[in-house]
């Protein structure tokens, strides 16, 4: 516009280099390296002589997180461009500024063109270091995801400004993705900010660090940029079968005596359940491996409910009474964080402490999981606020650069130290935080102590799909919430009603969990909607060979579970703003109801040759939104049409009835194919082959089913299974129960089967 002008530009120099190219302007030094056909690694700093080389281990070693591939170089008198299969990478020679292109020209990001990159020199805890940001130029309408989870309820992060920095509720993960098919991993553990406020820019900024330090990934496919970033920064294991049933927990058991009660009455009332939780204040103090006066023989308690097909997990906090021996012990070796009476996880030594004087002997015990609560972490009381390490100095660095890495290294020592004790037992964390990377450890985040409203229910809605959209598979709920409304409310009609509505919920996410601080937690506590909360935990058993062969898809193809919209549907705009419906794998539509009284909710339908209610078996025609019926009892779901949905027998526990017959679902309408995954459910012998699949395909203008050859095996497989068959209609297919007539019954014995519809 007239009588705008831009900065001076510095004098701008480039040259080719082995990965990429080197540009130099003025006093700032740019590196741009190609790490795949659709990966670029950029690093600036703000002059030569400054190190770029600050640990990052949430990164994988640089042979596996940047390969490298095939490129050209190419230079005119205004940009150097770098090009390879997938992408063309314009660095402009006047503004020097990025442009990320696909491969035939089309505009996918830019940098803006005015000062893009500022390295504002600061002194932080006592260190010189840099402010550094980084502007970028979106488009006109583009949707903005993932970031890790945050409770403003937000969806589409365009118009927001979204702080990065561990906190109770609040998980920073610093990866962006957008609905153009692009992603960026902003480089930091820094305490930092992606700011969109304004239309024309966002914005990544770091309260300290040395350079300018992204990824820019580019899928278009969502599913393609989680398996580029898993990648580079790891990829997630099986989670032990058990651990994809149902955990019992409240705040809290007082000992194992009251756990054993609870779990004998679940079995002895045939509700499904595979995991009770010992929550906090097990310990005489805390820190220290010793538990109080209520707990007697603990191995011995603990082998009992093992005999019941009965898990345990529990509480192991990172933060320390200092009157613990351990903590001690901790301040004596250096192994702690100065004023903040949590151990260093960032020092290799620290985290040996950590497992020879506390997990691990608990581990010893017989313990099956660690609740690694406070994993922000979060400092002793009082308590200062968010994002605790910006000030303090860690075995790592300073912790203002190194703000947010705490969960993934405290997660992955205890994941360490496990695997070298024993590969015959699958490890599981349930954790309040997370980073980049973290998602190769076997941890579940939870969303933290949220309230027991609908509005605590709308949000963490939103959080979990936006959760899922950072890379990380695995997420749950305190199903209820964990503060109470108000004193006495597990008693009141709306909290009942509440409750189910979560419940509901909670059995479509990749972890189902019911906890809060209530005097009473179980089942029948609700008992004005008691047989809702049964029929929803059944029905959880019921999908476990679906569930438990989409856990071998993230671990085999880096899939994701729960699967906002626009995972699928990325170029329906329509699906770019909705936060409230999800798919559960491929063919479940999840439509949480999230208002009080409902007893309908609007849903969405996206393009689909069918929809089929799953409850009815009524089909109704995608790309449109519809009315669903939503009474108390009924949450909306529905099957695309093409579906192969396995479903199992009525079970108690995870691995119960191994031997049960598979019930194949058939929504018919579309082509379609289901890999039936099947392994020991626990240890680590999948990794050395130790597993087999079933490939079943439907052919939906035959209509033939085929169930094919079977691959791999394991000790414990079943030579033959029987398959019953139900091609899905009105009435006929629908519902949680076994149904009462099937189309077909096949014995299966490894070989190809084909069955043609009648």
């Amino acid at each position: 516009m007239p009588g705008q002008s831009i900065p001076d530009q510095p004098v701008i120099t480039v040259s080719q280099s082995e990965d990429g190219l080197q540009a130099v302007l003025g006093e700032e030094h740019l590196a741009i390296s190609i790490c795949g056909e659709s990966v670029v690694h950029v690093v600036g700093t703000p002059h030569a002589n400054l190190a770029t080389n600050s640990s990052r281990p949430w990164m994988l070693d640089p042979k596996q997180s940047c390969p490298g591939a095939q490129f050209q170089f190419t230079k005119s008198d205004s940009a150097a461009i770098l090009t390879t299969a997938g992408l063309k990478i314009e660095f402009s020679l006047d503004r020097g500024n990025i442009t990320f292109r696909t491969s035939t020209g089309s505009r996918l990001l830019e940098e803006r063109d005015a000062v893009p990159r500022t390295y504002e020199p600061d002194e932080v805890n006592g260190q010189q270091t840099y402010h550094i940001t980084d502007r970028f130029s979106p488009d006109s309408t583009e949707a903005l995801y993932g970031l890790g989870q945050h409770q403003n309820g937000m969806f589409n992060y365009r118009g927001a400004t979204v702080e990065l920095g561990q906190n109770n509720t609040d998980v920073a993960i610093p990866f962006l993705v957008s609905s153009k098919g692009y992603a960026i991993l902003w480089n930091t553990a820094s305490l930092s900010y992606e700011d969109n406020r304004f239309p024309l820019e966002f914005s990544f900024s770091s309260i300290a660090g040395n350079s300018v330090d992204y990824y820019f990934i580019y899928g278009p496919e969502m599913d393609s940029l989680i398996h580029q970033y898993r990648s580079m920064t790891g990829h997630s294991p099986m989670l032990p079968k058990w651990a994809y049933g149902f955990f019992q927990s409240k705040d809290r058991y007082v000992s194992l005596d009251e756990i054993h009660v609870i779990a004998q009455r679940y079995r002895d009332e045939h509700i499904p359940l595979d995991a009770m939780v010992q929550d906090w204040f097990w310990w005489k103090t805390e820190g220290d491996p010793v538990f109080n006066a209520n707990y007697h023989d603990v191995p011995k308690d603990l082998e009992n409910l093992h005999q019941q097909h009965v898990h345990v997990m529990i509480s192991v906090w990172g933060l320390f009474d200092p009157a613990s021996e351990n903590f001690r012990s901790l301040a004596d070796r250096k192994f702690d964080v100065a004023k903040a009476h949590v151990y260093d996880a960032t020092n290799p030594a620290a985290r040996d402490f950590y497992w020879n004087n506390l997990a691990g002997k608990l581990f010893a015990q017989g313990w099956d999981a660690f609740w690694l609560d406070s994993a922000e972490p979060e400092e002793y009381w009082p308590h200062m606020g968010d994002a605790i390490l910006r000030n303090k100095q860690l075995a790592i660095g300073n912790g203002a650069e190194y703000t947010n890495v705490f969960p993934l290294l405290h997660t992955l020592g205890i994941q360490e130290h496990w695997k070298t004790a024993t590969d015959q037992k699958r490890v599981f964390l349930l954790t309040r935080s997370a980073f980049l990377g973290q998602q190769r450890v076997g941890a579940t985040v939870w969303s933290g102590d949220v309230y027991s409203t609908y509005w605590g229910l709308t949000h963490q809605v939103t959080a979990g799909l936006n959760f899922a959209l950072s890379g990380y598979p695995y997420w749950t709920t305190d199903i209820g919430g964990y503060w109470p409304a108000y004193d006495g409310a597990i008693q009141e009609p709306a909290y009942q009603e509440l409750y189910a509505r979560w419940f509901e919920f909670g059995a479509f996410c990749p972890i189902f969990r019911t906890h809060g601080h209530r005097p009473h937690n179980e089942i029948w506590t609700y008992d004005k909607v008691e047989p809702i909360l049964i029929e929803y935990d059944k029905l959880r058993y019921r999908l476990m060979p679906y569930i438990y062969s989409l856990a071998w898809r993230v671990a085999d193809l880096d899939y994701t579970i729960q699967r906002p919209l626009v995972m699928d549907w990325r170029s329906d705009q329509t699906t770019w703003n909705i936060g409230d419906q999800f798919m559960f794998g491929p063919a479940i539509m999840v439509n949480p109801v999230l208002k009080a009284n409902a007893t309908r909710r609007q849903v969405y339908l996206p393009d689909s040759p069918a929809w089929y209610d799953f409850w009815t078996g009524e089909t109704m025609r995608g790309s449109q939104e519809i009315e669903a019926n939503a009474p108390l009892n009924r949450l909306p779901l529905y099957i695309r049409a093409g579906s192969i949905l396995p479903l199992g027998p009525e079970i108690e526990y995870a691995t119960q009835n191994p031997g049960g017959p598979v019930e194949l679902r058939i929504y018919r309408g579309a082509n379609g194919s289901f890999d039936l995954y099947e392994d020991s459910g626990d240890t680590y012998d999948y990794q050395k082959g130790m597993h087999s699949i079933i490939p079943i395909r439907w052919d939906d203008q035959t209509g033939t089913l085929t169930i094919g050859t079977r691959t791999g095996s394991f000790p414990e497989m079943l030579e033959k299974r029987q398959f019953r068959i139900v091609y899905v209609s009105r009435d006929h297919g629908s519902g949680a129960g076994v149904p009462a007539n099937i189309d077909r019954e096949v014995t299966y014995s490894g070989v190809e089967v084909k069955v043609t519809a009648r």
